[in-house]
C-alpha cells in the first residue's frame, strides 16, 4: 500500500516507519509545524524559548533525518493558525472556564487525523499511520472499525482517540499497537534509527513545555493583548460558602489539588470545585472529592451510531485513572448521564471520558457537570 506517516520525530512514529517501510510498503511521512515556540510565550525566565520534547524544531530535524535514512519523501505542514484556533485557544479557554483540559484529544481527531486524511487522499494513499499504542480493527458483522486498547497496558494510548470517526477509523494504521516500548525501541535500533532509539518521551503538552500552564496563559494573553481576560484576585470558600483566603486566579487551580492552595488547616484541603462565574475556588477534605454521577458532553460512538439504551462499561475518566464499573444513560444533545457503582474521586470537568468493555473503546465525551455526594 502507499501509505502517509504522521511522523514527530520520536521513537514511536519513526518505529512505525521502519516497520512499514520492510514490510514493503511506499511511504510518505509529514510532520506538522503545530507552535512556534520563539513567539516569546512558551520561554524560562530569561525569555529563552523552553525545550520542548514535542513539535520543536529539533524534532522536525529529527523525523527528516529518518525519512532520509529509510528512504521515503518527506514534508513539514505548516499548521500552526489552525493549531492556534482549534487547540491552543479553547485550551486557555477552558482553563478561564474553571476546566481542567486535555489538548491532545482534539488536536488528535480534529486537527492530526482530519489534515492527513486530506493530504493522504490527495496523493493516493491508502491509509495514514502514526505511532499511537492502539489497535484498529474491521467488524464485518457489524460493518464497523473498532478502535482497540494497545497491547501494552502501560502505553496503551487509545484513551486520546476516542473523537475519532468511522471515516478517520477507516484510513488508520498503529503499527505499534501489538508492541512494548521496549519492543519499539529495539525495532528503531534494529533499523539503524540511533538518534531517536533512545530518545526520551514527551511527558507535558507542547506548547507548554514546563507544565506552568496558568503563566502560559498569562503570557498568552499579554501576547494576544487581552489581559483583560484574566479573572484576578476571588475567594477560596468551603462547601457552605464559608470564605477561607484569596486565590489570585482560578485558572491557577484544578479540581484535586492539595499543594499551592495557601491554606493551613489541621486535615489537608483540597480543590473540590472552582466555580468561574463567582470566580471563587471551593476546597474541602479529601472524602468531599468523591463523586457518583457527572454528565458528558459531545459524545462520540465508536462501537455503535447510538446505544439503543443504558450500557454498561468500565469508564476512564482521566489518561491515569483505572477504569470502574458504571452505566451510560444518554440524555439528549449529544449527552449522557454516568453513573458509577462506586464513588470516583476528583472527576474533573474539562477532562475527556472514555468508555471500555474489555479491549475495546465504545466512545467517549468531555465531562461536563458533577453531583457531589451529599455530607
Amino acid at each position: 500500500m502507499k501509505i502517509a506517516v504522521a511522523m514527530s520525530g520520536g521513537v514511536d512514529s519513526s518505529a512505525a516507519a521502519g516497520m512499514l517501510k520492510e514490510a514493503g510498503h511506499e511511504l510518505v511521512g509529514f510532520t506538522m509545524q503545530l507552535w512556534n515556540q520563539n513567539r516569546g510565550i512558551s520561554v524560562d525566565e530569561h525569555g529563552e524559548p523552553l525545550p520542548s520534547r514535542c513539535c520543536s524544531l529539533d524534532d522536525v530535524y529529527d523525523a527528516r533525518r529518518v525519512a532520509a535514512d529509510l528512504g521515503f519523501p518527506f514534508y513539514v505542514l505548516n499548521l500552526e493558525q489552525d493549531f492556534e484556533r482549534d487547540v491552543v485557544r479553547p485550551f486557555v479557554a477552558s482553563y478561564l472556564d474553571g476546566e481542567t483540559p486535555i489538548p491532545c484529544v482534539a488536536c488528535n481527531s480534529r486537527l492530526k487525523f482530519a489534515s492527513l486524511d486530506r493530504l493522504a487522499q490527495s496523493l493516493g494513499c491508502d491509509k495514514v499511520a502514526t505511532g499511537h499504542y492502539a489497535r484498529v480493527v474491521f467488524d464485518e458483522a457489524a460493518n464497523r472499525y473498532r478502535l482497540l486498547r494497545g497491547v501494552d497496558e502501560r502505553k496503551d494510548q487509545s484513551y486520546f482517540l476516542w473523537e475519532l470517526t468511522q471515516a478517520q477509523l477507516s484510513h488508520a494504521m498503529f503499527p505499534l499497537g501489538e508492541m512494548s516500548k521496549a519492543e519499539v525501541r529495539e525495532l528503531a535500533r534494529r533499523h539503524g534509527l540511533t538518534a531517536v532509539a533512545e530518545k526520551a518521551e514527551s511527558q507535558e503538552i507542547c506548547f507548554v513545555p514546563d507544565g506552568d500552564y496558568a503563566s502560559f496563559i498569562d503570557r498568552y494573553l499579554a501576547a494576544e493583548n487581552e489581559p483583560e481576560r484574566l479573572p484576578g484576585a476571588g475567594e477560596i470558600v468551603d462547601a457552605v460558602g464559608q470564605v477561607l483566603g484569596e486565590h489570585q486566579g482560578v485558572h491557577r487551580y484544578t479540581v484535586g489539588q492539595r499543594r499551592g492552595i495557601g491554606l493551613s488547616r489541621e486535615l489537608p484541603l483540597y480543590v473540590v470545585r472552582l466555580d468561574a462565574q463567582k470566580n471563587q475556588v471551593i476546597v474541602g477534605e479529601s472524602d468531599e472529592l468523591l463523586s457518583s454521577e457527572f454528565t458528558a458532553a459531545g459524545l462520540n460512538w465508536i462501537a455503535f451510531d447510538e446505544p439503543p439504551g443504558p450500557v454498561r462499561a468500565d469508564v476512564r475518566i482521566r489518561y491515569r485513572h483505572t477504569a470502574a464499573p458504571a452505566t451510560i444513560e444518554m440524555i439528549g444533545d449529544g449527552r449522557a448521564r454516568v453513573c458509577f457503582d462506586e464513588p470516583q474521586r476528583a472527576i474533573t470537568p474539562g477532562q475527556a471520558t472514555v468508555f471500555y468493555q474489555g479491549d475495546e473503546a465504545l466512545g467517549g465525551g468531555w465531562i461536563e457537570k458533577l453531583w457531589l455526594i451529599d455530607g
